[in-house]
C-alpha cells in the first residue's frame, strides 16, 4: 500500500516513519528540519509537509526554537494505518501483530452479531460473495487472492454491524490481515477450518442468526491469536 501523501515528501515519510516507529529516535528526540531536508535531498517546504503528515499521526509535535520533538509511544495514534504498517514492518511485528489481533477479537464476534439483525440484502449477498473467493483461492499457494476477499469479508461484517465506530475499524483490521500475509506470518495455505468457518459466519448472517454469527467470529478471532503463538511467538 502507498504511503500517505504524493512526491517527494511520500519518499521522506517511508524513510522517517519507520525509523521513528522503530525507536530508531527514541521519544524527546529533537530533528532539525533543515538537516532532515539535507539528509533527504529535498526542500525545506517539501519537508515540512512530510512534518505535517507525522505531526497528523502524533508521531511529532513542532516546537518553535526547538524543533521537531518525536512524541511517547503512548502518544501516538496507533489506529492510523499507515502507524500500523510502519510498526508492522519493524522488529516489534509480533508485539504489533498480537495486538491487532486481540483488539479483532473484542470487536468483531460483536460485530458479527449486530450485522445478523441489520445487514441489507446486499451486504449478505457481498459477504457471501467474499466468503466463496475465500474458498477459491484457499489451495494453491493463492494467497495475495485469499487476502483480497478476507479484507473485504470482514470490512462488510464491520460495516454491516449497523456502528459507525466498528465501521471505521475496516481499515485498521485490513492492514493487520494484509501484515500478516505480506510479512509471512501465515502457513502457505489458509487453515481449512477458518476458511469454513467464514462461509458459515456468511450463512449465519444471511439468517439473522446472531448468536451463531458471534459464536463462529469469535472462533476465526481464537484462531487467529494461536495462528501467532505458532507463526509469531
Amino acid at each position: 500500500m502507498s504511503t500517505p501523501g504524493r512526491g517527494l515528501h511520500g519518499h521522506v515519510l517511508d524513510t522517517l516513519g519507520p525509523e521513528i516507529t522503530a525507536g530508531e529516535y527514541p521519544p524527546g528526540s529533537v530533528l532539525r528540519t533543515d538537516e532532515l531536508a539535507q539528509r533527504f535531498d529535498v526542500s525545506r517546504s517539501v519537508m515540512r509537509e512530510a512534518v505535517r503528515v507525522l505531526e497528523s499521526m502524533y508521531l511529532v509535535e513542532s516546537r518553535r526554537r526547538v524543533g521537531v520533538t518525536v512524541r511517547p509511544k503512548s502518544e501516538w495514534n496507533v489506529y492510523d494505518p499507515q502507524v500500523i504498517r510502519w510498526r508492522l514492518a519493524g522488529a516489534d511485528r509480533p508485539g504489533q501483530l498480537r495486538s491487532l489481533t486481540v483488539l479483532r477479537s473484542a470487536i468483531e464476534p460483536v460485530a458479527a452479531g449486530l450485522a445478523a439483525r441489520h445487514a441489507t440484502s446486499e451486504q449478505c449477498a457481498a459477504l457471501t460473495e467474499c466468503a466463496l473467493g475465500m474458498v477459491a483461492h484457499s489451495r494453491g499457494h493463492k494467497l495475495e487472492g485469499y487476502l483480497l476477499h478476507d479484507v473485504a469479508f470482514h470490512r462488510v461484517i464491520l460495516d454491516a454491524s449497523g456502528n459507525e465506530m466498528f465501521a471505521r475499524l475496516g481499515d485498521v483490521v485490513a492492514e493487520v490481515l494484509t501484515g500478516r500475509t505480506q510479512h509471512d506470518v501465515m502457513f502457505e495455505d489458509p487453515d481449512p477450518a477458518a476458511v469454513t468457518l467464514h462461509v458459515q459466519v456468511a450463512e449465519a448472517v444471511r439468517s439473522g442468526d446472531a448468536a451463531r454469527a458471534e459464536e463462529l467470529t469469535r472462533e476465526i478471532t481464537v484462531g487467529a491469536l494461536q495462528e501467532l503463538d505458532i507463526l509469531a511467538p
